[in-house]
């Protein structure tokens, strides 16, 4: 592991304060949302992150998640945590209310980094988690074997997203603490490459090439180039490989079950990222 130039983010649940007067990146608890007509703040063509449960859907502007990073929240009557690492572009969505802990874990961000990957851990029990598998790797956790359930998390413009899921909540403008948010609060950042050391990179894609990551019934990652896979299936085309089949939503993708059509968990993230945390992927080649 190595530091990534923050401190860790031990606030209490809930609390809406910043990190002062040492820096962390502080996660945006039970954060205030407002309905898709609300939501006129945050322009059509930028990014969100969009989730399902139950009948409800949530979108987190690329924005706010860049500058929280994590979040706890509920959404059709489940418990999450969405970590979000801005340096491997990728959003997911892990359970918390079934993890088997003795008291439900609430996520936050160490300031440490695996592979360029940001590392999470439970503010209750002080455990540290791979975010990418959502395993516990120390502590109690570890101890215990928790293993967090993961769902799937959507990459799609704000536009497409609320257009395919019209009852969608979004997070408020000021993420309901009174906070201003730049459209940008990165400046471009991650442009011209990772900033943190990556390991053996991949080379069957480029390192920041979006891929949608999705593990198979027999355990076997796989990863399908999002371009790509986007272009094919605009064209009318099929994209599966093994048991997965990808479908688009709004101008974002979801995994499926080839035979059942059940959504399969899910997330995009650079193929650096999803290729250091699971380096035997079988990779979706047209």
């Amino acid at each position: 592991m190595s530091w990534g130039g923050v401190y860790i983010d031990d606030r209490e649940l809930g609390d809406p304060e910043r990190c002062r007067p040492r820096g962390c990146i502080p996660s945006l608890d039970d954060p205030a949302t407002t309905d898709a007509a609300g939501g006129t703040w945050y322009p059509d063509d930028r990014i969100v992150f969009g989730l399902v449960e139950g009948d409800e859907a949530l979108a987190f502007p690329k924005n706010i998640a860049e500058t929280h990073e994590m979040f706890n929240f509920t959404l059709g009557g489940r418990r999450f945590g969405l970590p979000y690492c801005t340096l491997c572009g990728s959003a997911q969505a892990h359970y918390t209310d079934n993890s088997g802990a003795a008291e439900q874990p609430v996520l936050r961000t160490t300031g440490l980094l695996s592979r360029s990957n940001k590392v999470m851990y439970d503010l209750v029990t002080q455990s540290v988690f791979d975010t990418f598998t959502g395993a516990a790797v120390s502590g109690p956790l570890q101890d215990a074997g928790i293993v967090l359930e993961e769902s799937t998390v959507v990459r799609s413009t704000w536009g497409e997203w609320k257009t395919a899921h019209p009852n969608t909540q979004i997070i408020a403008e000021d993420g309901g603490i009174g906070r201003s948010y730049e459209l940008d609060p990165l400046g471009g950042r991650d442009d011209n490459g990772p900033i943190f050391p990556i390991g053996d990179a991949d080379a069957r894609l480029d390192v920041q090439e979006l891929v949608v990551g999705v593990i198979a019934d027999d355990g076997t990652p796989i990863a399908f180039p999002s371009g790509q896979a986007s272009a094919i299936i605009a064209a009318g085309g099929v994209v599966k490989l093994g048991d997965v089949r990808l479908e688009s939503v709004g101008d974002g993708l979801r995994a499926v079950d080839v035979v059942t059509g059940d959504e399969r968990a899910a997330h995009e993230a650079f193929w650096f990222a999803w290729s250091q945390f699971h380096p035997d992927t079988e990779l979706f080649i047209p």
